[in-house]
């Protein structure tokens, strides 16, 4: 039998948990810094709508807009949801489409998804480099 063999199965047995588990942490930290930078475009009356955009894992909450998922094939079981509307402790913000999108009588004032849209690449490549660096580290 090899020397070591062992040791590098245990290792190699060991990478899918430890990514998960790295992927987690780092995906919660870029949907709170995602959601803090929408928080600092969106147009403020009351604040309700500030106040909606938030993330989750899972499944979203009714009556929100939501950008899409942050999942992988592999670990399909990581998935943050960011979103905006619904009903917060401050009042209800059902109009998050319409601010985003416009309707006849008012214009768009977007605020979702072009933080979206700047930051969709620099999330991406944070995370191929959150599993490289884990990889590497075992």
């Amino acid at each position: 039998m090899v020397q070591g063999a062992d040791t590098l199965h245990a290792r190699f047995n060991a990478i899918p948990e430890r990514v998960k588990d790295a992927l987690e942490a780092e995906m919660e930290s870029l949907a709170e810094n995602l959601c803090a930078q929408m928080r600092r475009v969106v147009p403020i009356d009351k604040g309700v709508l500030r106040d909606s955009i938030g993330w989750t894992w899972g499944k979203k909450p009714p009556g929100t807009l939501t950008i899409g998922t942050f999942k992988g094939k592999e670990y399909g079981a990581l998935r943050i949801i960011v979103y905006a509307g619904g009903k917060t402790s401050s009042g209800d913000a059902f109009y998050a489409r319409f601010q985003e999108f416009g309707t006849v009588k008012m214009p768009a004032q977007p605020f979702f998804f072009p933080v979206y849209r700047a930051n969709k690449d620099r999330i991406r490549q944070r995370l191929l480099n959150k599993v490289r660096t884990t990889v590497k580290g075992l």
